[in-house]
């Protein structure tokens, strides 16, 4: 039902929420001057049914073991993303061996990396335990810390076994996609990575322990991590139809999803409300998803004018331009040699 009064952290009409102890509030918001705006609530029970619930679990038991969905997620992208890239390796001719080698060093080296980045950027969201800062399975892993160190130590292992890495990057850069988007996921059952108060239809609820704080009136957000995970899937099949139908010279495919992704983080950024480091009032993330938008499209201009490197000789080219010239050579000599007969003949004639 609609509301007349501005949606503020004070607006009663969010304020209905059955997850909450004690009755909904009503009432009217008093501006200045004395006017009254009146505000009415929704009721509860009449709550559009496209609201995406909040899970009820984040994971199970097994055995002895519990099993994060959040942890499950990554495991079930990693694995598609391997796949994916060996096919594509496999397609462009290379040697699709080298993904387990390199997927082996890269994996561990990305989580790392992200939780690293994690820390730095979020230190208020370590969780407040002696392995706080390793504790991934509660969720906190930086894309970008992860996707910079499973890179860089991707290509190390790309470059050792003498295979072309921008080749490699362009391989894989769908199949990074596959896997973050698949690991938004478990940001659904950690309940977390949501945006702004919405009444939407897709709006998502959120348990009330889960609410940042100065937003627990609020039951439903922007499911930004479903936004995300649609514009992953979106992005990876662009990249793979560019690959097939465009003349994309490598590793421009990465180049854009460098851009590609980042540029749709700068949105994501301006509706995310979970703790963040601030600069100049805007989210630390922001100016870095901006600054890797602009490096990654010069990066692809870049590679895209760079004319390829010219060919040098091998021996085994001289060989043959040399075998390929010896015809020529030899028909000459029998033309001399012939010449050379005629004139013997003429002298002995003459005699």
């Amino acid at each position: 039902m609609a509301c007349c009064c501005h949606t503020g952290p004070s607006c009663p009409r969010l304020l209905s929420d059955p997850d909450r102890d004690g009755s909904a509030r009503t009432g009217a918001k008093q501006a200045g001057g004395g006017s009254t705006l009146s505000c009415m609530v929704q009721d509860p029970r009449l709550a559009p049914l496209s609201f995406i619930p909040s899970p009820s679990v984040n994971g199970f038991h097994l055995g002895p073991l519990f099993i994060h969905y959040y942890g499950l997620m990554y495991v079930v992208g990693i694995t598609l993303a391997v796949i994916i890239t060996r096919r594509r390796v496999q397609a462009a001719g290379g040697d699709p061996a080298l993904v387990a080698d390199m997927a082996t060093w890269a994996v561990p080296a990305g989580i790392i990396g992200g939780r690293i980045y994690f820390d730095i950027t979020t230190p208020n969201d370590i969780p407040h335990v002696w392995y706080g800062v390793f504790a991934v399975w509660t969720g906190g892993l930086g894309i970008w810390g992860g996707v910079l160190a499973g890179a860089l130590v991707g290509a190390w292992r790309v470059r050792r076994r003498g295979e072309s890495v921008p080749l490699v990057a362009d391989a894989v850069a769908p199949a990074l996609l596959v896997a973050q988007a698949v690991g938004r996921l478990g940001n659904y059952f950690n309940q977390e990575l949501f945006g702004k108060p919405t009444t939407l239809p897709w709006a998502l609820v959120i348990s009330p322990q889960y609410r940042p704080h100065g937003y627990a009136a609020y039951r439903t957000f922007q499911p930004t991590f479903l936004y995300e995970l649609i514009w992953d899937l979106a992005l990876a099949a662009l990249l793979v139809w560019l690959g097939h139908h465009g003349q994309i010279k490598p590793p421009g495919l990465f180049a854009l999803y460098v851009a590609g992704y980042s540029a749709f983080r700068i949105i994501e950024e301006s509706l995310r409300i979970d703790s963040s480091e601030h600069f100049l009032g805007l989210r630390l993330n922001f100016y870095v998803a901006a600054l890797l938008t602009i490096a990654g499209l010069t990066w692809f201009v870049i590679t895209q004018r760079r004319q390829p490197p010219p060919t040098t000789p091998t021996p085994e080219d001289d060989i043959s331009q040399d075998s390929a010239v010896l015809p020529d050579d030899a028909g000459a000599t029998e033309s001399e040699a012939s010449s050379d007969g005629a004139s013997v003949s003429d002298v002995a004639a003459e005699s």
